[in-house]
């Protein structure tokens, strides 16, 4: 999801340019709708899988907290 949501974000930039709009778009709330939408999800693989495979499970939640970093990156440092 965090991918997905990094593509929007970059091939709305790519197509539009950096757009600053008082009311935010259909593409900004999609974004907003896999960010969130990816944290329960997120919650339940943690509880399921640090007691079973401590080390696996960190590697996977790692790659997911950079995955989620890449995402907001371009929105932070884009102000949009």
């Amino acid at each position: 999801m965090s991918f997905t949501a990094l593509t929007i974000v970059l091939v709305s930039i790519a197509v539009f340019g950096v757009v600053h709009e008082h009311d935010e778009g259909a593409i900004a709330h999609l974004w907003q709708l896999l960010m969130a939408g990816q944290m329960p999800i997120l919650l339940v693989f943690a509880l399921k899988w640090l007691p079973r495979a401590p080390k696996q499970a960190l590697l996977i939640l790692a790659l997911q907290t950079g995955a989620v970093l890449a995402a907001t990156a371009p929105v932070y440092y884009l102000n949009l």
